[in-house]
């Protein structure tokens, strides 16, 4: 598994990967995709650092695990292929975004366009095995999502930190609040939003007004 993270964290990362619970996190991880069929891919399993290198890195947007549904789970949070029906959690999102900037409503629910303007679409657990929601939860992935949230926080200044839900909400304790603009509130998933936790976040505006004023380009949501 070490291997497939990609070459531009490779130095960041190489202290951790050295340590005694990222093996057992290996080993359990080629395990689980030998015996079950887990999601994402392998190959995507760290497709949120390979297509966001830390110098081009504006946003964190955190999820908990992958879309354990056959054909969801691309290796990126909330994001689905071209052609899959989005998820609640998405259409909520995109609900939001939808009233916050007046931007349509977008047919596909690849977050790509995204990833590719410096957003982070990282989940806490990175794999997942079928029909199994947190099914590879403490075995280790969140000590890894922990330490990168942590050396993002002490190599970057004016990242945006997009907190959703109670989970990812204590992940800000690795942020260093001085130098980064933490954004929390409610999960998109109905359960959350119906109850109004959601709606009126108004966090995409928000995000993009901090990025102007440091002198970043704002995202096209």
């Amino acid at each position: 598994m070490q291997e497939l993270i990609p070459h531009t964290w490779e130095t960041i990362l190489k202290d951790t990967t050295k340590l005694t619970y990222f093996k057992a996190l290996e080993a359990f991880v080629s395990s689980e995709y030998k015996e079950y069929s887990c999601f994402p891919k392998q190959a995507d399993i760290f497709a949120a650092l390979a297509l966001c290198p830390l110098d081009q890195l504006k946003v964190v947007i955190l999820g908990q695990d992958p879309y354990h549904g056959p054909g969801q789970a691309e290796g990126l949070s909330f994001s689905v292929p071209n052609d899959i029906k989005h998820p609640p959690s998405l259409i909520n999102i995109f609900k939001e975004i939808e009233t916050d900037l007046s931007v349509s409503y977008p047919k596909s629910g690849n977050l790509l366009r995204w990833a590719k303007q410096g957003v982070m679409l990282l989940n806490a657990t990175l794999t997942v095995r079928a029909h199994e929601p947190g099914s590879h939860q403490k075995q280790g992935w969140e000590t890894f999502t922990d330490t990168l949230i942590h050396k993002i926080s002490s190599e970057k200044s004016n990242v945006v930190f997009l907190l959703w839900g109670g989970f990812a909400k204590k992940k800000s304790k690795h942020i260093d609040p001085s130098k980064h603009l933490i954004l929390s509130g409610g999960h998109p998933s109905p359960l959350s939003a119906n109850k109004g936790y959601w709606f009126g976040n108004k966090h995409f505006s928000k995000c993009n007004v901090y990025l102007k004023i440091n002198g970043k380009t704002e995202i096209e949501w």
